[in-house]
């Protein structure tokens, strides 16, 4: 976005927020105090918002870095777990699982 745009959108939302509290307080002290927080909650939540993307794109380049340092499934020899091995194991976990309730039933 570029700055004219930002200032232009941050001029319109300090300046709405200050006619709202003119008209429903009529106090042009509470008008200075509440747009100065306003401002300030804008200005705290474009720092999260720097922050939070200063996060992800650390998050992505470690990701990154990990991808290269291992390098692909195939050269670790890396095989994925066979359809009928999985459903066998789930079946003996559930007959496990039912044994156990039932000795502990009644």
């Amino acid at each position: 976005m570029p700055f004219r745009i930002f200032c232009r959108v941050l001029g319109m939302v300090l300046c709405s927020t200050a006619l709202t509290v003119y008209f429903a307080s009529h106090s042009v002290g509470t008008v200075v105090v509440t747009t100065l927080a306003c401002s300030l909650l804008l200005q705290v939540a474009y720092f999260a918002g720097v922050l939070f993307l200063i996060w992800r794109s650390g998050c992505a380049n470690r990701a990154g870095e990990m991808a290269e340092h291992f390098g692909s499934s195939k050269d670790l020899g890396f095989q994925p777990p066979d359809h009928d091995e999985l459903t066998s194991e789930s079946a003996d976990l559930l007959q496990n699982q039912m044994l156990a309730i039932s000795l502990l039933l009644p």
